[in-house]
């Protein structure tokens, strides 16, 4: 998929999102690029998207809650440039990050684990 797609895309997403005012996990994961399949990059847009103001759920929010989470609506430009800027630092930020915690647990994610009989074998070294 082409990177104007990909960004008109989000730009429909976000236009979405600031009409309804919401936005399911459905409608998110069937715009995002084919690409982006790390969970880190897909919390990293949610957040995003939910930085702009519009809820992400599970499932359509009944009329009640509509309503008490209801704000002014922005114009689709507003959108469009709010979507790129969104493609943009997911597309700069994919494996980057600047967070510790986060550096540190997708290092440790490389790392394979003890087994059971590796922690058996290393205790009878010890013990020797």
């Amino acid at each position: 998929m082409s990177g104007n797609s990909q960004k008109s895309r989000l730009k429909d997403l976000i236009a979405r999102g600031k009409e309804q005012g919401y936005l399911t996990y459905a409608e998110v994961n069937d715009h995002l690029p084919e690409d982006i399949a790390d969970p880190d990059q897909v919390e990293d847009i949610i957040r995003m998207i939910n930085d702009m103001g519009i809820q992400v759920c599970e499932e359509t929010p009944d009329a009640d809650t509509l309503l008490m989470t209801e704000g002014d609506s922005t114009a689709d430009e507003a959108a469009a440039a709010e979507a790129a800027a969104a493609l943009a630092a997911v597309e700069t930020d994919a494996g980057r990050t600047t967070d510790p915690v986060r550096m540190y647990m997708r290092e440790m994610g490389t790392v394979e684990l003890l087994t059971r009989e590796g922690e058996i074998v290393i205790a009878k070294r010890i013990e020797e």
